[in-house]
């Protein structure tokens, strides 16, 4: 009988097993090589052969394509320096599209090179579980004109314009999109010649959980290397909007963010709401990057609408900005504007939604006229920073940006201020502003400018 008994328990076992190797089974891998017989001339010829979870590999060339993907599978190229999607007059150079294939997850693309597209180099739609590796983005957002209006809609026969993407009218999507995508992961991508880099924005669900890791975003002149923006939700781009699906728990890790947004202005790293709606940015983690020569800042976090202006106050909570090192970027503009160069920028604007639970540590700053400026009714916490900008270390620009809503407090104990004795002194930055602690203070600094921890001790004003 006790037999009997194990052999029904494993029927329904080496079913599983059965089926589970079945699977794998199935997966195939495809070619792509317009040279090679039994392969494929075009990527998209083979995207539209596959099934599920198979691999495509791509031989060296140029593929003039914009290649739509709607089910799970792996493209990988010879190798980005000669593996090329060249999208020259077409919307992308690839479009991971959940909008209309909903549910769509695991879809990888590594080892090209892609160009020259009127809009995204790769634009990623409603997915989850994508990775975007070991490729070059360049040269796209190729539609002349772009200039930042603040309008929810802005880019001239961009494929989805006002449906599944709002509010872009300087970038038009920028080198990397993703829109409502979760837990994915944009790597080792080197980036440049685009309006921006990389952003992750909500039109139509939360982009949340998301990792974005050792990319270089270099030179893309119009907007910012790397965005966090909270958007109007597919349908709400005209009053009264609707709350927006939110941008939330996204790390940004150890990437270089340099030279960009220096025309029209964007910072190193952005976090940001619109104004056309309640935005939600929460959770969010920017660690460990270097953030150099950018148009607005090397971290701007903004927020513009709120009680100040009768409307419900953005969600802007628990971000944390750690282990940075940030030199050399431009002033922040217009309602959060700071007085001159800024290495981390956290603006209420004049709106006066509080953004709370930031903390600001452990980051080198360098060459600023203003290292850190604080605009917001609520608590910024700041320890643990080498605040070595020569100027301005710590600053309230509240008054400065004519907000009516001026009720912060910014806790900037121990810091190192530039030199032992303290801010103020000779040879070190110094505080600007009401409502800032800065009592104890470091007498060397926690880091040097390469992240490595250094021996440090606490001080009380002198």
């Amino acid at each position: 009988m006790r037999k009997d008994w194990f052999r029904l328990l494993l029927i329904p076992c080496c079913v599983i097993v059965c089926m589970s190797v079945a699977k794998t089974l199935t997966a195939a891998t495809l070619c792509v090589d317009p040279h090679q017989f039994g392969c494929y001339s075009t990527i998209q010829a083979a995207v539209n052969a596959a099934s599920a979870n198979d691999v495509i590999k791509v031989a060296s060339g140029t593929y003039k394509e914009y290649v739509t993907v709607g089910i799970p599978i792996s493209l990988i190229g010879e190798g980005a320096g000669s593996t090329i999607v060249d999208a020259a007059g077409l919307a992308h150079g690839f479009f991971v599209d959940g909008f209309d294939h909903a549910g769509l997850k695991n879809v990888t693309i590594e080892h090209f090179t892609v160009k020259n597209a009127d809009f995204e180099g790769i634009l990623v739609v409603s997915a989850s579980g994508v990775t975007i590796r070991h490729n070059e983005i360049k040269d796209n957002d190729a539609t002349p004109g772009l200039s930042f209006t603040g309008a929810p809609t802005g880019c001239p026969g961009q494929p989805g314009d006002g449906v599944y993407e709002n509010d872009e009218t300087g970038d038009c999507g920028g080198a990397i999109h993703l829109i409502g995508t979760s837990h994915s992961v944009v790597s080792d991508n080197f980036i440049t010649g685009n309006a921006d880099g990389v952003l992750i924005s909500d039109e139509t669900a939360e982009s949340h959980d998301n990792l974005l890791i050792h990319n270089t975003v270099k030179d893309n002149p119009l907007e910012c290397g790397i965005v966090l923006a909270s958007h109007p939700p597919t349908g709400h781009t005209t009053k009264p909007y609707a709350p927006h699906h939110g941008v939330n728990n996204n790390t940004v890790a150890e990437n270089v963010s340099t030279g960009n947004g220096v025309k029209i202005g964007g910072a190193g790293a952005g976090l940001f709401s619109d104004g056309m709606g309640t935005g939600h940015v929460t959770g969010n983690v920017i660690i460990r990057n270097v953030l150099i020569g950018n148009g607005l800042g090397g971290v701007a976090m903004h927020t513009h609408v709120g009680p100040a202006f009768g409307l419900p106050a953005d969600n802007f909570y628990g971000n944390v900005i750690i282990g940075n090192y940030i030199a050399k970027n431009l002033p922040d503009q217009g309602d959060t504007a700071t007085p001159g160069n800024v290495g981390i920028n956290i603006n209420s604007g004049r709106g006066g939604s509080p953004v709370y639970g930031t903390v600001i540590s452990y980051n080198v700053i360098r060459d600023e006229d203003i290292d850190i400026a604080v605009n917001t009714p609520a608590e910024v916490d700041i320890h643990l920073n080498d605040l070595g900008g020569g100027k301005i270390g710590v600053g309230d620009v509240c008054a400065f940006d004519k907000a009516s809503i001026c009720t912060g407090t910014i806790k900037a104990i121990e810091n190192y201020w530039g030199c032992h004795k303290g801010p103020g002194s000779a040879g070190c930055t110094t505080v600007s502003g009401s409502n800032i602690t800065f009592e104890p203070w470091l007498h060397s600094p926690v880091r040097d400018d390469h992240g490595e921890d250094e021996h440090h001790s606490w001080g009380e004003h002198e």
